[in-house]
């Protein structure tokens, strides 16, 4: 498998045959847990743009390569996205969940406009609409955690 591959599909969760981005968000929420929590914000930051950036290159040429505008076995945008949803919250299951669940709403239903971020040509589209997805969940998560 070719590297942009490995890393748009990541490690191969996008090849997984029933719902690949729910699975590679997942497996985003538990790298989160057992890993970037523990980080200080600013390499959180960093991890996650890296990410992103690498995320556009791999998508891009895997969606090249497959001649497909967004293939369902690009992943690395949930995992972006997710990331990015969960970029405040602590280790703990049930915001860990509600992230989970609010990241995946907004990715699935797209609102706010973020269907139009898709447009943006190849995996910066690919990508960015995951991360307005994110930042739509981690805004309603902040407000949730100010609530209670």
């Amino acid at each position: 498998m070719e590297k942009s591959r490995v890393v748009s599909t990541f490690l191969g969760a996008g090849e997984f045959p029933v719902a690949p981005g729910t699975l590679a968000s997942l497996v985003a929420v538990l790298i989160h847990a057992f890993g970037l929590s523990r980080m200080a914000l600013p390499w959180r930051a960093l991890v996650i743009v890296a990410t992103y950036f690498l995320g556009v290159a791999a998508a891009s040429a895997t969606a090249r390569a497959l001649g497909q505008t967004d293939p369902r076995r690009i992943v690395i945008d949930e995992v972006v996205g997710q990331w990015i949803a969960l970029f405040l919250t602590p280790a703990a299951w049930l915001p860990l969940g509600l992230g989970f669940l609010l990241f995946r709403l907004f990715d699935i239903l797209k609102p706010f406009g973020i269907r139009r971020v898709e447009a943006l040509p190849s995996g910066w589209g690919i990508m960015s609409d995951d991360v307005v997805a994110g930042l739509a969940a981690l805004a309603v998560l902040q407000v949730i955690a100010a609530v209670l």
